[in-house]
Parts: structure tokens; C-alpha cells; sequence
């Protein structure tokens, strides 16, 4: 068929067929679009002096709010010492508190202070702003699509990661 796809939904008839031309469109789409998705928030990030790992932990530590830096590490997926040069800036500059555990003093648990909320919340808008914008003229069906797409494309210890946030969502 022209478009891909092949007619039924049982057995080997519901299966999508693409061509390596449409999965290499599909490829640059996605680098494309992620470009994108990170203009707004970089030029906010450098008028700061931080850069994408600086928003990455911000955004964690603002979804979970006292976070261990285990924790976080095993979400971002970086190496220790990347974090503690990222989380030592967020701290020297005000924007993230470091607080010790209360059953375990050898822990750390990560806050944003007012300043990192108001920074995450810049960031946010203006990655909202732009997947709003996509999701209206995409379409209901084509934004449930691309959440299980996106989904599936993600390995299975992020995919835990993954739902652990949608869990608390809930």
C-alpha cells in the first residue's frame, strides 16, 4: 500500500511496513524537531551560563522534589562526576538546595529553591508552548501516536523510569 501501512489488525495483516526511505525521513524528523524543541530553552540556559545537563536536573529535581542524587543519577543516566559539576553550579548559584537525609544522613536530598522553580518554569513554558502548538495542528490521534511511539523507541530500564513518573502523575 502507498501509505505504509498494511490493511487488518490481526496477526501478521496489522503489521506497518516501512521502506528505509521512510524510516530515514522519519530519522532527520526527529532530529529536526528535537533542535527545535531545544532552541527556546538553550537560549534561556545560556543567558544563565548553563547548558542542556543543567536543564535536565532541573526539571527532574522540580518532578520529584527531595530526590536523592542516586536517584538522579539512575534517571539522567550520566556519570557521577558529570553530576556533581552540574548540581555544584545549581547550588553555588542559588537555584538548587541540598538537604541532608533525615533517616540517613550520608543522603542528599535535591530541592529547587524559588530561583530554580522560576528558571524551570521558563524552561517549561517554552517547551510547552512549542508541543502545544504541535499537538493542535497534529491532531488528537496523531499525538496518542506519537506518545506510543516515542514510548516504544525507549529502552526498558528508561521505560521504568518512564512510568514511574507517569505513575506519580496520577
Amino acid at each position: 500500500m502507498a501509505d505504509g501501512k498494511s490493511g487488518g489488525n490481526t496477526g501478521s495483516e496489522g503489521l506497518l511496513f516501512l521502506t528505509d526511505e521512510q524510516l530515514r525521513k522519519g530519522i532527520e524528523a526527529m532530529f529536526f524537531a528535537y533542535r527545535g524543541f531545544t532552541q527556546d530553552p538553550d537560549r534561556i540556559l545560556d543567558e544563565h551560563g548553563y547548558g542542556r545537563a543543567h536543564h535536565r536536573a532541573v526539571h527532574f529535581i522540580n518532578r520529584t522534589p527531595g530526590a536523592t542524587v542516586n536517584s538522579l543519577l539512575n534517571t539522567l543516566g550520566v556519570t557521577k562526576q558529570s553530576l556533581n559539576r552540574v548540581l555544584r553550579a545549581l547550588i553555588e548559584d542559588g537555584l538548587v538546595e541540598s538537604r541532608v537525609g533525615k533517616r540517613d544522613k550520608r543522603e542528599r536530598h535535591l530541592h529547587l529553591t524559588d530561583t530554580g522553580k522560576m528558571l524551570e518554569a521558563e524552561l517549561s513554558e517554552a517547551q510547552r508552548g512549542r508541543m502545544r502548538s504541535a499537538y493542535r495542528e497534529a491532531g488528537h490521534e496523531a499525538v496518542a501516536g506519537f506518545r506510543k511511539v516515542l514510548e516504544a523507541m525507549m529502552d526498558p530500564d528508561q521505560r521504568a523510569y518512564f512510568d514511574a513518573f507517569k505513575e506519580g502523575d496520577s
